[in-house]
């Protein structure tokens, strides 16, 4: 076995105990033993890493930054992984403040005593900004926090206070036109082009009417959904829009008072007061005023 200088963090030491062509495994002590941590191969360019050690999740946190910068440079790896039970929350705080990205959940990915249980999956490449430099850490944080739909659907009015819906494609309600905002794409943005593409046009948006929180619901996360005011327009615009014929099948005007049964309860709740004040910003809750 070659010899490898011991790697040191302050009073933390990891020394060399075993390499082969699989496995590296380094002693971890601060004047005590206190585990080990090693990077497992587990495929060309890529390994595990993993750990045992006592002392708390401090030292595991610069002993896997020890070990990784060591991977990167001594063993040339261009990509490490920890896989981390969700249950436990300290290791899941080690693998971000060492570097490594939340990247995803494997649902039922280990069998452990006979049950199946979800993996987290972190990663760290050898060329991702490290976690003591800003951009770093903001790209780990936002790897981790929260990230909610943002839903942008117009409210379109003809002259006789009816509202434009959609006969969609895949559920009975039916709907306003408009849908979610893509990654990196502004709210406003993508009601035109949600707009453009069920319609054939994007009407000018006018201001927005509604602001509302969506819990989750049948499967969908919770959301953020923006209602924009689309106008109102003479009733023979709807001779000028093309539905798309494969999303949106059809076009219709109908009056506030005839919704039900026709749209979803949520639009049923919040449509009618929405018309009924237009020049008003509604603050919503899953259609209820806040």
């Amino acid at each position: 076995m070659t010899a490898v200088q011991p790697l040191t963090d302050g009073d933390l030491t990891l020394r060399l105990a075993t390499q082969d062509q699989q496995v590296v495994t380094f002693e971890v002590e601060n004047g005590n033993p206190l585990g080990t941590v090693e990077v497992r191969r587990t495929s060309p360019g890529a390994g595990l890493v993993v750990w045992a050690l006592d002392g708390g999740p401090e030292f595991a946190q610069r002993a896997v930054r020890l070990l990784s910068e060591y991977a990167f440079t001594e063993l040339g790896l261009d990509r490490l992984q920890i896989d981390v039970d969700p249950s436990l929350h300290s290791s899941m705080r080690v693998a971000i403040r060492s570097g490594f990205r939340r990247e995803g959940l494997l649902r039922g990915a280990a069998l452990v005593d006979g049950e199946r249980r979800d993996v987290v999956v972190y990663g760290m490449r050898s060329d991702d900004p490290r976690p003591d430099s800003v951009l770093g850490w903001t790209t780990l944080m936002d790897s981790t926090l929260p990230k909610k739909r943002v839903i942008a659907h117009v409210v379109v009015q003809d002259t006789t206070g009816r509202v434009l819906l959609c006969q969609v494609s895949y559920k009975q309600d039916l709907e306003l036109p408009g849908g979610v905002v893509e990654p990196d794409e502004d709210p406003a943005t993508g009601a035109s082009r949600e707009m453009e593409e069920e319609l054939g046009i994007a009407l000018p948006l006018l201001g927005v009417l509604a602001i509302d929180w969506l819990p989750r619901w049948e499967g969908w996360g919770d959301a953020v959904e923006i209602l924009y005011d689309g106008g109102v327009h003479d009733p023979t615009l709807l001779e000028t829009l093309h539905p798309d014929g494969r999303e949106i099948l059809a076009l219709s005007w109908h009056s506030p008072e005839a919704l039900e049964g026709l749209v979803s309860p949520l639009n049923a709740r919040r449509l009618p007061q929405i018309l009924a004040k237009p020049s008003q910003l509604h603050n919503l809750s899953n259609g209820e005023p806040i």
